[in-house]
């Protein structure tokens, strides 16, 4: 049976809600008592198999609220759209994570990456974000603070490729490092508002964006390259960005969350 539904709780906002690493953490935020608004680009209100729709189902059985909104983060002009459904659902917006991204179509030498791709990849995992965090970012300041204490929060998901070299596609790891200093430029300015800004890092995570190289990173798991040995799942990301929504880091604003089974820890 499902769960009766809950009173209204804090209000986050999830892009990318749809599926893998963005649904993780819009059902693990759901679990937390968070009302919940997901933005996909894909929204297909009869598909309850998959997207946002499933989502939707899967956090109703959980009792919690999920709105999905359709929307491209790369068009910062539907960016007030995006943020107004949520308010208009919730009153307020008290968490943003900022998880939509793409890869590349094709991985090919550095020396061939064509702009159209960079653009593609910068355009959605480093522009749309920073614009949306900004128009986001005003709203949360000029909002009255909660009466339970619980601070604004700003999470950015970004990839050990901000800091990895793949030279096989060279302008996701270029989208990810600008990701990276995003949010701690963010972290940094908004920091005096009271307003928390975090980066969660994940490895490499079990997702459609990386089914097409599992055979690859199988081996490279195998042979050592992840000291905890496996795969990393979306719900590792999921309770993650949980814990820093509901403060659980509270004076640690700007920090990096690395999310990669230890492939952060340096070894000979």
């Amino acid at each position: 049976m499902p769960k009766k539904q809950r009173p209204s709780g804090p209000a986050a906002v999830v892009t990318g809600a749809g599926r893998g690493i963005g649904r993780a953490i819009a059902l693990a935020l759901i679990r937390e008592g968070f009302d919940v608004v997901g933005i996909d680009v894909v929204f297909e209100p009869e598909n309850a198999a998959q997207g946002l729709f499933e989502v939707k189902e899967a956090a109703r059985k959980l009792g919690g609220r999920f709105l999905p909104v359709a929307g491209d983060i790369a068009r910062i002009d539907d960016h007030d759209r995006m943020l107004d459904a949520a308010v208009g659902v919730c009153g307020r917006i008290d968490v943003l994570v900022n998880n939509a991204g793409v890869s590349v179509a094709k991985r090919v030498d550095v020396l061939e990456t064509s702009p159209e791709s960079y653009d593609r990849l910068v355009a959605i995992n480093a522009r749309g974000p920073f614009f949306l965090t900004q128009n986001a970012a005003r709203r949360m300041a000029a909002q009255k603070p909660r009466r339970d204490g619980l601070k604004p929060t700003i999470v950015f998901i970004t990839s050990i490729s901000a800091e990895v070299s793949s030279p096989a596609r060279a302008e996701y790891c270029v989208s990810k490092a600008a990701l990276s200093m995003t949010a701690t430029v963010f972290a940094d300015a908004l920091a005096a508002k009271g307003i928390n800004v975090y980066e969660v890092r994940p490895g490499i995570i079990a997702t459609d964006m990386t089914a097409g190289v599992k055979k690859k990173y199988d081996r490279l798991i195998a042979a050592g390259l992840v000291p905890q040995g496996r795969w990393g799942l979306p719900e590792d990301v999921g309770r993650a960005v949980a814990a820093l929504a509901r403060g659980d880091l509270g004076f640690s604003t700007g920090a990096v969350i690395e999310v990669s089974g230890g492939m952060n820890v340096r070894r000979l």
